[in-house]
């Protein structure tokens, strides 16, 4: 499975692995879980580690834009982590389908990555 998310014991965080391409059906599986999170908690906070990604296909990519205008404003911080040189593009990509604050971390600064997400005063 390309997508594993895993609650952080941080409230309003959630943690998303990503790898290999993703599809719709990736969307499918991951929109309820986010959903349901920002309808508990409000704003949340989004850790994002990128394993050998490959992007996306086209109908994860609609189903990414169609995720992001839904939840504009109910994004408070996304971190990414990547090792790919590309991949830190992706924040800028992000950034007009969102008032999340995103940052980009390489694999070494994992730790830097998730303390920023959990910390509210960084």
């Amino acid at each position: 499975m390309p997508v594993h998310l895993q609650a952080s014991t941080a409230p309003q965080v959630i943690e998303v692995r990503v790898s290999g391409q993703l599809r719709k059906e990736d969307y499918e599986q991951f929109t309820p879980h986010v959903d349901s999170l920002i309808e508990q908690q409000g704003k949340i906070r989004i850790y994002l580690e990128l394993q050998d990604f490959a992007g996306w296909d086209a109908g994860a990519l609609w189903a990414d834009i169609k995720f992001s205008a839904k939840h504009f404003n109910d994004i408070e911080r996304l971190a990414v982590v990547g090792d790919k040189q590309w991949e830190s593009g992706i924040t800028v990509f992000c950034k007009p389908f969102t008032t999340a604050e995103i940052r980009y971390f390489e694999p070494h600064y994992q730790e830097a990555a998730r303390s920023w997400i959990i910390n509210r005063d960084e």
